[in-house]
């Protein structure tokens, strides 16, 4: 444990799936010192990540939250106000990748679903964040966005749609409330280990591996990868850093 989070809370969403990228930054912000809610769906799953943070003497809680339900948000962001008096950081990591080619009979589906989840959730995730945030004197906000978010993939058209509208809405918010002190960065990680990825793979596994031999840096990225550049930008270390994108992909996008 450190304190380079001591006295903040945050909130992460996403945050039930393991191997996943939320329950990993859930874990390592409180091993950082941050009371951290985690919310999900599957409001079981995130209750267990909050139980195994609690035995490893962090202070977390579990929530049910289906991102792209304004209700949910406003219950949500309720309960971690009445449970914890302030919020400090907010993490929109919850997302759904449906991989289909734009010629497929699913494609316009594939675009509703991602567009409801990855978007609007973050929309509404930062809209209701900046209102606590401006009351509190300033907050972080990181929104999840994707390497998919930068370059095209094959099959990823809806996927990488939605991904870029985080980056660009992000950045926005970014100017309008970099004076009252919210710092509102997007963070894009690559090709990591996680469920999510997992099921892409079965999905669209010869995209998969071309991509995979190709990463610079010779291996997949881990969950801990990218929360580690979470912590940065939730810590006080980052107080200068807002409307920015930071890449975790092993060099992928360098090429």
């Amino acid at each position: 444990m450190s304190d380079r989070m001591q006295g903040k809370v945050a909130l992460v969403t996403g945050a039930a799936s393991r191997p996943g990228l939320g329950s990993a930054i859930g874990e390592r912000l409180a091993e950082a010192g941050a009371v951290v809610a985690l919310s999900d769906i599957d409001v079981s799953g995130a209750e267990e990540v909050a139980a195994d943070i609690m035995g490893n003497g962090g202070q977390a809680s579990g929530h049910r939250h289906d991102v792209s339900s304004q209700d949910d948000w406003d219950n949500v962001i309720a309960a971690v106000l009445a449970r914890h008096g302030r919020l400090d950081v907010l993490v929109n990591n919850a997302g759904i990748l449906e991989i289909a080619d734009i010629s497929d009979d699913n494609a316009n589906d594939a675009l509703l679903n991602q567009f409801n989840v990855n978007v609007a959730g973050s929309y509404y995730g930062t809209r209701a964040a900046v209102a606590v945030m401006r009351e509190a004197g300033g907050g972080s906000i990181i929104n999840l966005s994707s390497v998919a978010g930068l370059v095209g993939f094959r099959g990823s058209a809806a996927y990488s749609a939605s991904k870029g509208a985080v980056k660009l809405f992000s950045k926005s918010v970014a100017l309008e409330t970099a004076r009252d002190n919210i710092r509102v960065n997007t963070v894009h990680p690559g090709i990591i280990e996680t469920n999510m990825q997992r099921a892409a793979v079965g999905d669209n596994e010869a995209h998969y591996e071309a991509i995979a031999e190709s990463i610079p840096a010779g291996r997949l990225g881990q969950p801990r990868d990218i929360a580690n550049c979470v912590l940065f930008l939730a810590s006080d270390e980052s107080t200068y850093v807002t409307g920015a994108e930071f890449v975790v992909d092993g060099g992928y996008t360098a090429q």
